[in-house]
């Protein structure tokens, strides 16, 4: 069988239609490294909220450009996932939070947090056979990447996937108040100045609103198989 090469597999898509989860599963099944930008971002917001630089409502941009520089956000592998540390501290839970989600949109679009984002992202990835999920990732962190996929799904559904995920977790909230701020954080990631949400030309659309993770795994395996040649079929384990 041909074997997928060294490529970058970059996943963008609109706020809870799973691109980690997905990403994720990829990089099991495949072999690939997994690296995710939203949680640089969140990891980001957090350290602004603790530094006190996000609080009611309000960005401090110059006290946020103070303490992102010597940041020390970057990845380990853990029992085969890859997590999120702060230093020596596993932030992997805490990033993914209500009070983190609130503000997480507004600090991704600091035009000085972006670049600092997208240069650790190039560091992290090199050497190739890297999948990465985010909201720009295929048209301006790595426009060039050899495979591009854009993520989507009904805007009830993706609430109420992340409404069970923060109910699970413990968080207070409402399916309301999910919803508004999906709808919220859709309209600023698609509008913002610094690289806006929007799908890449040549990426490939996966619309999971009626899809289990296993379809979404085998829809992947026909693109690569389509794609790179692939004779046989992988085991897949999902």
């Amino acid at each position: 069988m041909s074997s997928i090469p060294n490529i970058i597999i970059a996943v963008d898509g609109f706020s809870s239609t799973g691109k980690s989860t997905f990403a994720k599963l990829i990089a099991a099944e495949f072999s690939f490294l997994y690296l995710d930008s939203g949680a640089m971002y969140r990891g980001v917001t957090l350290a602004g909220l603790e530094a006190g630089c996000i609080k009611d409502g309000k960005i401090d941009e110059d006290g946020l450009r103070g303490i992102i520089g010597p940041l020390e956000l970057h990845f380990q592998r853990v029992d085969g996932n890859t997590k999120l540390y702060l230093g020596q501290r596993c932030i992997e839970s805490e990033i993914r939070g209500w009070e983190v989600s609130q503000y997480v949109s507004p600090v991704s679009a600091i035009p000085f947090v972006r670049e600092w984002v997208d240069e650790r992202l190039h560091r992290f990835s090199e050497g190739g056979r890297v999948i990465m999920d985010g909201r720009d990732i295929g048209t301006t962190v790595f426009p060039n990447a050899e495979l591009k996929i854009f993520m989507t799904a009904d805007e009830n559904v993706r609430a109420q996937r992340r409404y069970d995920e923060l109910v699970a977790k413990g968080e207070d909230t409402t399916l309301e108040a999910v919803l508004q701020n999906l709808r919220d954080r859709d309209y600023r990631d698609s509008h913002r100045e610094t690289s806006p949400l929007r799908q890449a030309e040549d990426a490939y659309v996966l619309d999971n609103t009626h899809m289990t993770l296993h379809e979404e795994v085998v829809w992947m395996l026909g693109l690569l198989q389509g794609k790179f040649g692939l004779l046989e079929s992988p085991g897949l384990s999902c």
